[in-house]
């Protein structure tokens, strides 16, 4: 191949994508008119129809059940004080603080199976 050969079909002008405006058209069709409140009530109607009808013709599936883990159990094996009055405030405050120890003590047992 010669030097004018080899360049063929690469010289100005040619080739795609380059040049201004060629293939495009002039004027750009004009936008659609602005729907009629009328039409987009009916368009509103017929995809509240499409979803009943999807509603209706798939089965109601539940939420997956819920594994619910009763620590009452646990908290109770671990003999929790019992309150029965206390003339002193710190006292009910020292029987809050154990309650609180054995309801942590069952949450971790409780969260250590699952």
């Amino acid at each position: 191949m010669d030097a004018e050969g080899a360049g063929a079909g690469r010289g100005r002008g040619r080739g795609r994508g380059h040049g201004r405006g060629r293939g495009a058209p002039e004027n750009p069709p004009p936008p659609p008119p602005p729907m009629t409140i009328e039409q987009l009530i009916g368009m509103q109607a017929n995809l509240m129809q499409a979803m009943m009808n999807r509603m209706n013709n798939e089965p109601v599936a539940g939420p997956p059940p819920v594994q619910v883990h009763d620590k009452r159990g646990e908290f109770l094996k671990g003999r929790p004080p019992v309150f029965t009055h206390a003339s002193d405030p710190l006292e009910a405050d020292d029987w809050l603080k154990a309650v609180e120890k054995q309801l942590n003590i069952a949450f971790a047992a409780t969260w250590r199976k699952c």
